[in-house]
């Protein structure tokens, strides 16, 4: 039995829970998340607490049982306290700043780059070098971060570009001078 799959999702007070089949909705403070999962896992309701089961031991619904366990609390927990991530932007001249909800990126490119975030995610810039993304829904802030980190990796000598604040760019060594 997976040890991840097999444990119950305790819903908060303040959080409802609807099941129509295996279309689960998550209401809470923060907002609404809404998902269908996979056919073959079992989710019921029993006081405030959602219990995930298998029906059987294939290698498809062990592999799948964790997973839904997994997704269940992120909206679960999405919706009581908003995920977040932060960028850091490093490099001379890097800035990031918003204009209205969109957010105007001038690294080191001919031109500025707009990056337009999609609904349910918020962008704040505290400052001009640091960029946090949040919303409710895990996967899609990871989402949002990575593209905004893709626009200028961090590179290897002088680890110039968007990283995240958690990261670490380990360096190369550069040239060095002839004989």
């Amino acid at each position: 039995m997976s040890r991840i799959g097999k444990k119950p999702i305790i819903v908060p007070k303040e959080v409802t829970v609807k099941l129509n089949g295996n279309q689960l909705k998550v209401t809470g403070p923060k907002g609404e998340l809404e998902n269908q999962f996979h056919q073959n896992m079992k989710l019921e309701i029993k006081d405030n607490e959602i219990l995930v089961t298998r029906p059987n031991d294939l290698k498809e619904n062990k592999a799948v049982h964790g997973l839904t366990r997994a997704l269940i609390q992120n909206m679960v927990d999405g919706v009581t306290k908003a995920y977040q991530k932060t960028l850091d932007i490093v490099g001379v001249g890097y800035r990031a700043e918003l204009k209205g909800k969109n957010l105007l990126i001038n690294i080191g490119f001919s031109h500025p780059i707009y990056f337009i975030p999609p609904d349910g995610i918020t962008l704040q810039t505290p400052t001009q070098t640091q960029v946090i993304v949040s919303g409710i829904d895990k996967q899609l802030v990871g989402l949002v971060a990575a593209k905004i980190r893709s626009i200028r990796q961090p590179e290897p000598y002088k680890g110039k570009g968007i990283k995240y604040s958690d990261e670490f760019i380990q360096r190369k060594a550069g040239k060095t001078a002839g004989k």
